[in-house]
């Protein structure tokens, strides 16, 4: 039998030798949020409102949170900082869709957010609010997302200008506020946010510009679900699409 030699007994007794850093490619895979069964949708067509929708306006909104740094600590959890925004009281971090953490703006010399349990290539967003109501008018505009890099630090990720999408679409008529927390209403949709991040802007055809700002129970993998008022929502269908990324 072979013995470690006294200094390295000695030093890991000390805690001087630390455990393997994590690494991003060894986190698991991001489930879906919803875990119950999801039936199967197949393609029955059907038909747009006949006037293209155009594209969501949130020029108005408070800017999103910038200078966003940090990654994949050596404890296993994604910590990372951003800049205050001028004039903001709060803010959301989400993480695919999925609030992660509430941040109240009381002067503290740094902003941070934490997740205890990150997953592969998730998508990391943050907004500001000018009131911490959560009412639809005070949330800002929503960040670019960060993933983790090959160097396990936070990198902005977007999908390309256009990048082509086959999807199945499909169509709702709520009248209330989305995830991200806007009203809902024309141009906005609902997708899958583990795969197109909130604030994606394409275009779908035969119905016209789409902000994704939602997301549902159904829509997972290959179906983004448009906002249509009334029966014109039904009228719709499922149709399978080419959406561009805009």
């Amino acid at each position: 039998m072979r013995f470690a030699p006294v200094f390295v007994l000695a030093a890991l007794a000390a805690g001087l030798f630390a455990a393997p850093a994590a690494s991003a490619a060894t986190l698991p895979a991001c489930q879906h949020f919803y875990p119950g069964p999801i039936p199967d949708r197949p393609v029955t067509g059907g038909h747009g409102p006949g006037t293209l929708v155009g594209a969501v306006d949130v020029s108005n909104r408070l800017p999103a949170p910038g200078s966003v740094s940090g990654g994949l600590g050596s404890d296993g959890k994604v910590t990372f900082t951003f800049a205050r925004v001028a004039g903001a009281k709060a803010y959301r971090a989400f993480r695919n869709g999925q609030a992660l953490q509430w941040i109240s703006d009381w002067g503290q010399p740094t902003l941070t957010v934490t997740d205890a349990s990150p997953c592969q290539n998730a998508n990391y967003q943050l907004y500001a609010m000018t009131a911490e109501d959560n009412s639809p008018g005070s949330l800002g505009r929503i960040s670019t997302a960060y993933r983790l890099d090959g160097a396990n630090r936070l990198a902005g990720y977007r999908i390309p200008a256009g990048t082509t999408l086959n999807y199945r679409v499909t169509s709702y008529n709520d009248v209330a506020q989305t995830a991200l927390g806007y009203q809902a209403g024309p141009g906005f949709c609902a997708v899958d946010a583990r795969i197109i991040p909130w604030g994606t802007r394409f275009s779908v055809p035969g119905y016209g510009e789409c902000y994704a700002a939602d997301i549902g129970s159904w829509i997972k993998d290959d179906i983004v679900d448009v906002w249509l008022p009334g029966g014109q929502a039904d009228a719709w269908g499922i149709q399978r699409l080419t959406l561009t990324v805009r």
